[in-house]
């Protein structure tokens, strides 16, 4: 297989427009692309012929304006490109209106209050920036799918998109005020960049398919531990399997043709567990492309008799999976902001983007931790295995010391260097690997970017890359406000970082984020510790982020709410469908296979005294599992008794919030009681798979 052959063959490329397209067409899209301004609706004809023609020569016969609603997924309408001729046949058309705009109604999706249920029309528009690509389903249809912007008759964002492209428009803008005030005139354009790892578990799908919590909740909600799990921390990084090694050369080769990057494969710490990382790009492009790659995970690995488990946690008492989202700022005339870099000029301008970023997430660690919240991922952190739920920044010691020793008007030193002062002409070059990595940190600098480890494996990187793009605009805007007035870039550039480390250093920490001294020590500086999903929804009806997200034109109050609104119906919805599984499971298999154990155990012991006069061993597991499974019956009547009660609940915070207090904890206390009753009764009588089955059989 020769990669530079395939890759990006299934994508409308820079390439494949320079090929395609007149000169001047090609160069008025470069420029709408390059300096976002609209298409002229004659340059869109000629694309969307081009597009067309490539597309049919690839074999599609449909075309749809792929979107990205609130649901977290992705979102598609087929149209076939048919038109009729006045002879009865028909001929293959596509305009550039049917390019630039779409109608694909959508009524169904949520949408928070944005418009009424009666009120259908949303509108999908082009977004030029991120490439057509075409999809190949299993039966060898092909599709041109337009990556598009989807919002309501009266403007509204009713997707994921558009704040997307809103914030780094934003994060672009003051960045650029920054750059102009220390004499950068080459740069016209700051593009945040993000390079989203993505874990994932694979399980067999014979196995899965007798499993009703994977096929409707994605995780396990009973089973008790096998008799090995990753204690002897022998699959991380371990020897791939074949049958695994031939699902990743598939996934590979799909995601290639996509134009994604897929550079990185290894096993993950949990067996059965394993990860994806592909080449940075921009972030736009990157949330787009990473919604391709959970899709082409789960399409690839059913090809291969596997299911793909994005959830968070699908297993309990092994590690859950994340989606490390690693961002930076790069300028058009090739500089990434967050590089230490090798000159004078370019550290003053390094330490000026890291206050910035300090900045940033101490003033709002809310956002930044509600961004990463979902019901799956409250299974996650906190444990060691992912970031605690408190917000810190992890510099390494070595730029700490260097920020504390501005902060203090002290000269600070580099290590093997010579002293460092803020001054272009005096501070000497930084080394680029000035931290080693902390996998405990939710906010890690790591060399030339921060990795912000949070995030959940099973959602969009669009809101966490929402919030960091607009809260470090913010920042920079301040930052850049200061510059401009200043009567010396220089001073007041060292009183820049000195004001943001005394100001907001509490944010910084080097040590180990899994101890019970952190959390105690966070308290004590007053970083927030948001343990659920549910509290950290309420973030976004806060006034400091409703003025925050209309400042900068990202999202407006009412964009806010019907966000708010939708996800704690979300969270609400999936913790009731989680309940309503374990009623299932436990009602229709569990409860009925403990019965027939006790009716074998009965009939044992009414033999055995016949016979023998004692019957001990059968007894007392009678009496076990009796109790046993009177407790479970117990506990079945009162999640559902819970369950109910919420149903009852009409404002969706305190749906929420019952949901995490009392359903959450009824089905937990019902897990115990059936996982114990897993380990009794004989694997014959158990009615699925159990831990060992899922995790060891690839």
């Amino acid at each position: 297989m020769d990669v530079t052959q395939i890759f990006g063959t299934n994508v409308f490329n820079d390439e494949v427009m320079r090929k395609r397209l007149p000169k001047d067409t090609y160069q008025l899209l470069k420029k709408t692309i390059d300096k976002e301004i609209p298409l002229p609706p004659e340059v869109a004809d000629v694309v969307a012929s081009a597009m067309k023609d490539w597309a049919i020569e690839r074999g599609a016969t449909h075309y749809t304006h792929w979107f990205q609603p609130l649901t977290g997924r992705t979102a598609e309408k087929h149209d076939s490109f048919i038109s009729h001729t006045t002879q009865g046949g028909v001929i293959m058309e596509f305009s550039g209106k049917q390019l630039i705009k779409g109608e694909p109604d959508a009524s169904s999706f949520p949408s928070g209050g944005l418009r009424a249920t009666f009120e259908a029309r949303g509108y999908t528009a082009w977004d030029c920036t991120s490439p057509a690509f075409l999809k190949e389903d299993g039966l060898g249809g092909v599709t041109l799918c337009i990556p598009t912007a989807f919002c309501s008759y009266t403007g509204m964002a009713l997707d994921k998109k558009t704040p997307m492209l809103r914030s780094m428009a934003a994060v672009s803008k003051q960045a650029l005020r920054v750059l102009r005030a220390l004499g950068n005139k080459t740069a016209n354009k700051v593009t945040p960049t993000v390079g989203a790892e993505q874990e994932y578990f694979l399980v067999d799908k014979k196995f899965f398919v007798q499993r009703l919590d994977l096929i409707v909740a994605g995780r396990t909600l009973f089973g008790a531990s096998a008799p090995k799990g990753q204690e002897m921390e022998d699959h991380y990084f371990g020897q791939i399997k074949d049958r695994i090694a031939e699902f990743m050369k598939d996934l590979d080769k799909e995601l290639w043709k996509l134009g994604v990057a897929s550079k990185t494969k290894h096993n993950e710490v949990a067996p059965s567990q394993f990860e994806m990382a592909p080449l940075f790009t921009s972030a736009n492009i990157a949330a787009d492309q990473n919604q391709l790659v959970m899709e082409t995970l789960q399409k690839v690995a059913i090809r291969h008799n596997l299911v793909c488990l994005l959830h968070e946690k699908p297993y309990a008492g092994l590690s859950g999976s994340g989606k490390h989202t690693n961002w930076s700022l790069c300028t058009d005339d090739g500089m990434n902001l967050l590089d230490p870099g090798t000159t004078p000029h370019e550290n003053a301008q390094f330490l000026l983007f890291l206050s910035a970023l300090i900045t940033a997430v101490d003033r709002h660690a809310h956002l930044l931790r509600r961004s990463a919240a979902n019901s799956g991922n409250d299974h996650r952190l906190c444990a060691n295995e992912a970031p605690p739920a408190i917000i810190s920044v992890f510099m390494g010691q070595e730029l700490t010391d260097i920020l504390e020793a501005i902060s203090k008007g002290k000269k600070a030193t580099s290590k093997g260097l010579t002293s460092i002062e803020i001054g272009v002409d005096t501070l000497p070059p930084l080394p680029l690997d000035n931290s080693d990595r902390n996998r405990t940190s939710p906010f890690a600098f790591t060399g030339n970017k921060f990795e912000f480890r949070m995030v959940a494996s099973s959602a969009s990187i669009s809101g966490p890359c929402v919030v960091l793009n607009t809260i470090v605009a913010e920042a920079l805007d301040e930052i850049a406000t200061r510059l401009e007035k200043a009567k010396d870039i220089n001073k007041e550039t060292t009183f820049i970082i000195r004001d943001a480390v005394q100001e907001h250093g509490r944010i910084i920490f080097n040590g180990n984020n899994y101890s019970e001294e952190w959390i105690k020590e966070a308290e004590k500086r007053g970083l927030p510790n948001i343990r659920s999903t549910a509290e950290a929804l309420k973030t976004f009806a806060e006034k400091k982020a409703v003025d925050l997200f209309k400042k900068y034109k990202v999202l407006s109050k009412e964009e806010l709410h019907s966000r708010r609104e939708i996800y704690l119906e979300q969270y609400a919805k999936q913790i009731c469908i989680e309940a309503k599984a374990a009623l299932d499971m436990a009602r229709s298999l569990y409860i009925p296979a403990v019965l027939t154990f006790i009716k074998e155990l009965a009939e044992s012991i009414e033999k055995l005294e016949t016979i023998k006069g004692s019957s001990v061993v059968q007894r007392d597991l009678l009496e076990k599992v009796s109790t046993l499974l009177e407790t479970s019956y117990k506990n079945v009547e009162q999640l559902d008794t819970e369950l109910t009660k919420t149903y009852e609940i009409a404002d969706s915070e305190k749906r929420a919030a019952a949901c995490r207090d009392t359903v959450f904890a009824a089905m937990n206390n019902l897990r115990q009681n059936i996982d114990s009753l897993e380990k009794i009764v004989p694997r014959k009588l158990w009615p699925v798979p159990t831990y060992a089955d899922l995790l060891f059989n690839l």
